[in-house]
């Protein structure tokens, strides 16, 4: 079975593990999905991620954050550019998540990044997805 988006699927597969209270979940790993999880790592979403090398592609085992009650630090991750639809975005126009409280993640000709390093860079793309 081949996937159409990878990245909706690692988004899933983050958010199923959550619902469940997982410490950790296995995604196929790409460089796109590698880039996310390192965005998410540096912002203080996820604990940490590790790759693990199989006959195959890889996976990515990412280590998932909670707070001292038990919930979870991602409240809402949402795919934002679509196979069908991409959305691209200027410096100027990047989207400011829960007014700041919450990231946008963006693909950009410098790599992964944070809506805050965009702006800090001076550097737009496209938007993957929306953590907060």
């Amino acid at each position: 079975m081949s996937l159409s988006d990878p990245i909706a699927d690692m988004l899933t597969r983050i958010r199923n593990a959550m619902r469940i209270n997982r410490e950790a979940v296995n995604v196929k790993a790409s460089k796109i999905c590698e880039g996310i999880a390192g965005v998410l790592k540096s912002e203080g979403y996820i604990v940490d991620y590790d790759r693990i090398d199989d006959a195959k592609q890889g996976l990515l085992r990412i280590y998932l954050k909670y707070d001292a009650d038990g919930n979870t630090v991602i409240t809402k991750l949402a795919r934002t550019s679509k196979p069908g639809r991409r959305i691209y975005s200027s410096v100027s126009d990047l989207p400011q998540v829960m007014n700041g409280m919450g990231i946008a993640v963006v693909s950009t000709s410098k790599g992964v990044m944070s809506d805050k390093s965009c702006r800090e860079n001076k550097v737009g793309g496209e938007i993957l997805c929306t953590v907060s």
